[in-house]
């Protein structure tokens, strides 16, 4: 058993949590508290009454997520908001919310694994706000098609768009949406992309630029931030650890 505090105060230094500005509401932490005991970790990627139901079911009481509760604007806890909050409360399990600062990790965070899932080491910064780097470019100097080929075994849904070199040069990670990610392709020296999912302009800036871009789904390229951080504590603080995971395909 560990105090709840002390599991917090741990999460928010190895995020570096206020070192980052977030989306408008967004608020990375704590974000509902329990009675103050933690017996067993949980790691999901979103904040879904579905997610809390399977955590509260297994025993859970410190929940880590990557999208949290609170966005912009702000909504009553009324209706589903409230059902999500109520199976926490009920169940005695607390969460936390990790979202940029779980990106952005250099160890821990999605970029970072998304690389090193198919087998490329983060060399430079990328989506760089508020002078905090959100996702990481790496040297490939390898085949397009090897490329495809480690994403594919990777991931159950691979969309490709291969308008750029067949040797590919450099590749930008950016987890979940990529839409603010290819504009900055260029100053960044990646021909490549690899993230979550991407509006439909982008076909035509591909062919127009030359760029291979690959969409791994949104939630598929954001489960690995939270699983690192949860075993990361777990290995902290000798608690049991699960992934709660769930069948969006998105």
């Amino acid at each position: 058993m560990a105090r709840l505090e002390e599991l917090v105060a741990y999460c928010d230094r190895r995020t570096r949590r206020s070192a980052f500005t977030d989306a408008p509401g967004a608020w990375n932490g704590l974000q509902v508290a329990n009675r103050g005991r933690v017996t067993r970790i949980g790691a999901a990627v979103d904040a879904g009454r579905e997610p809390f139901r399977q955590a509260v079911a297994a025993g859970v009481d410190f929940l880590i997520v990557h999208h949290g509760l609170f966005w912009d604007p702000a909504r009553p806890l009324t209706g589903a908001a409230y059902e999500r909050v109520a199976t926490l409360v009920e169940g005695g399990c607390a969460l936390y919310s990790s979202h940029l600062p779980l990106d952005a990790h250099p160890r821990l965070g999605n970029n970072a694994l998304l690389a090193r899932q198919v087998g490329l080491r983060p060399k430079r910064p990328f989506l760089v706000r508020d002078g905090e780097a959100i996702g990481c470019v790496a040297d490939a100097k390898l085949e397009r098609a090897e490329l495809r080929r480690r994403l594919e075994a990777a991931y159950p849904r691979v969309v490709a768009i291969e308008c750029g070199p067949a040797r590919v040069g450099a590749v930008a990670f950016c987890s979940g949406s990529g839409n603010s990610a290819v504009p900055e392709l260029g100053k960044a020296g990646a021909d490549t992309l690899v993230t979550g999912e991407l509006r439909e302009e982008w076909f035509n800036r591909a062919q127009e630029e030359g760029l291979n871009l690959y969409c791994c789904g949104h939630y598929a390229t954001e489960v690995h931030g939270v699983r690192a951080l949860a075993a990361d504590l777990s290995r902290r603080f000798r608690l049991p650890w699960e992934f709660i995971g769930t069948d969006n395909p998105l």
